[in-house]
């Protein structure tokens, strides 16, 4: 078993102090394994005024200005969204570190790291390839983040009434969805917003998006799947004129006049898996299914 130099570049969780902690463990076994490491700055700075790190202790980047051997997300699955929305088309493998809460995405524990890191240094690993969506708004990308891993939602602003979704499957006319909103979720994003309104799990690996409403108005209506292959075009309706669309939950406020794209993205994120990772034991613990609540 042979090992190599790797170069890591860490993304990071910036609100909770108490559990970014657990920087010090990965970056103390980075250093050990000869790895080079660099922090995106919001998070860097982050650390140091919580005096988790010491000043340039570390080296630091910009924006997309990186590249690296793997990427690493420290925090929960929002975390790692937002990592991956940064990873952009590079296709960097993302580990994901979970100090946040379910962790679908990050199912690193940081006590686990030092293993995780040996496996990487010596090539044993898998990863998963996750499809994207993208979003457009009249056929110009929705400003910097219309790309998502999880999903995307259109869905009504505050406390208006609910809004009118016209959309269409490959020009092909659906329905018109009456509802407080819709998201159109990846097989990643299954289990997140989109499982919360009663949309389908959906394996990863399986080529399709799932549209869900978000409180209908009619009892008729239920979630629909379809290939990843299709285009869909949404055209809204609001009483209040606008609406919001949330990019794998960052929202923007959008004028009801304009046409939404939605489709598969040229690219796909890479996320590492340790040898051995099975999808349905993650699933079943995150879901609890068998679990006796008597007990």
């Amino acid at each position: 078993m042979t090992s190599r130099k790797l170069k890591f570049a860490i993304f990071g969780n910036t609100y909770q102090t108490h559990k970014s902690v657990a920087i010090n463990q990965v970056l103390a076994c980075l250093r050990a394994g000869g790895a080079e490491v660099y922090i995106d700055r919001e998070y860097y700075e982050f650390l140091a005024a919580s005096g988790l790190i010491a000043p340039d202790e570390v080296a630091v980047f910009d924006g997309d200005d990186f590249d690296a051997s793997f990427v690493i997300s420290m925090g929960g699955d929002g975390t790692f969204l937002k990592s991956a929305g940064r990873v952009g088309d590079k296709e960097i493998p993302i580990l994901g570190v979970n100090i946040g809460r379910l962790g679908f995405l990050a199912g690193v524990n940081p006590n686990d790291f030092s293993e995780c890191f040996r496996s990487l240094a010596a090539g044993d690993y898998d990863t998963e390839s996750r499809a994207v969506i993208a979003v457009e708004n009249d056929g110009e990308p929705f400003t910097d983040y219309g790309r998502a891993l999880n999903d995307v939602a259109i869905l009504k602003r505050d406390n208006a009434s609910m809004i009118s979704i016209r959309t269409q499957i490959d020009g092909e006319y659906l329905t018109t969805f009456r509802a407080d909103g819709l998201i159109v979720s990846t097989p990643t994003g299954s289990t997140a917003y989109s499982l919360s309104n009663g949309g389908p799990i959906i394996v990863p690996g399986t080529h399709v998006l799932s549209l869900t409403a978000v409180a209908p108005h009619s009892l008729n209506i239920r979630p629909i799947v379809i290939p990843d292959t299709s285009t869909v075009t949404l055209t809204v309706e609001s009483r209040s004129h606008n609406f919001l669309v949330a990019v794998d939950g960052r929202s923007e406020k959008c004028s009801d006049v304009t046409s939404l794209t939605i489709r598969k993205a040229p690219y796909q994120v890479r996320i590492v898996k340790r040898a051995g990772y099975r999808y349905f034991d993650t699933l079943r613990e995150k879901m609890m299914w068998g679990m006796d609540k008597r007990s």
